[in-house]
């Protein structure tokens, strides 16, 4: 795991990322530079040079790692809310963009304020995985490709807005499910129990056995719909599936273990909230 800053005092890196991210996220000013004689290319280009400069004067390693990290998430963020209100094919792909950056810095500013001992540059989920990396890639490309084609394909409002809310409803659970677990959650499955470590059942809990995973299942389906992607649509449920049908079965091995009797009477009483996931099988 990449390591953070030293922690002079507790929240520093919430509070740094989250200036930062706000920094970035100027970039909404940009069209008032324009207007006020540069060209947008070379306005964009001075705009980055100048965040880079900033950050590298205000911040040294470690810290300039989390800088650098939350003003690109806010860069996006800003460039996206820019997209979304152009008069263009692309704005649901500046939806996109909000979401996408969103997801990404909350996960690490959920990790700063709520388990910061758990907390590394790892937290913004940004090298989640290459399969992760790809996906991503593959459902910019199609995007890309359809809008250029088929651009009446990405003009279904209805559809979008849908995926919005399917995006909405993913990350305001798995950031409950985040608070709620307090310092029990962790982005790595545990295979030893920490001495802080107790099994929570309250709040979202008591819904779904893996509410963070419910929220991200249907927020990267929904990041799909809302880009009108059909090909990635389908790819990505069936993926993401399979990734939780064999994430959940692995945790609870080690939930079972750690909490014995106690976590196998809260599995009978509980779902898991995935479609059709049931768990790891236990043999009495």
């Amino acid at each position: 795991m990449a390591g953070c800053a030293a922690r002079a005092t507790p929240g520093s890196e919430a509070r740094l990322s989250l200036a930062t991210f706000l920094l970035g996220a100027s970039v909404l000013a940009l069209p008032l530079l324009t207007r006020a004689g540069l060209q947008g290319r070379t306005g964009l280009a001075l705009y980055v040079a100048g965040l880079n400069a900033l950050l590298l004067l205000l911040y040294r390693p470690p810290r300039y790692q989390i800088a650098i990290r939350a003003c690109f998430l806010g860069f996006v963020f800003g460039c996206g809310m820019l997209l979304s209100f152009s008069q263009s094919s692309w704005s649901h792909f500046g939806w996109y963009m909000c979401s996408l950056s969103l997801f990404h810095y909350s996960e690490y500013l959920v990790t700063a304020v709520n388990n910061p001992k758990s907390l590394s540059l790892d937290s913004f989920l940004l090298n989640h995985s290459l399969e992760y990396t790809v996906a991503a890639l593959s459902s910019w490309l199609e995007f890309t490709l359809e809008n250029i084609f088929w651009p009446e394909l990405k003009q279904i409002t209805w559809l979008s807005v849908t995926g919005l809310l399917m995006v909405v409803f993913g990350e305001c659970l798995r950031k409950a499910a985040m608070f709620t677990a307090g310092s029990n959650f962790n982005h790595v499955v545990q295979n030893e129990k920490s001495d802080t470590h107790t099994l929570v059942t309250s709040g979202v809990y008591a819904w779904f056995r893996h509410p963070s995973y419910v929220g991200w299942f249907y927020w990267s389906i929904g990041t799909q719909v809302m880009l009108c992607n059909p090909i990635c649509g389908v790819s990505y449920a069936l993926t993401v599936w399979r990734f939780f049908r064999d994430r959940t079965e692995e945790e609870e091995i080690s939930l079972i273990h750690f909490f014995g009797e106690e976590y196998l009477e809260y599995k009978k009483r509980v779902p898991t909230g995935l479609p059709f996931i049931k768990g790891v099988k236990v043999d009495l």
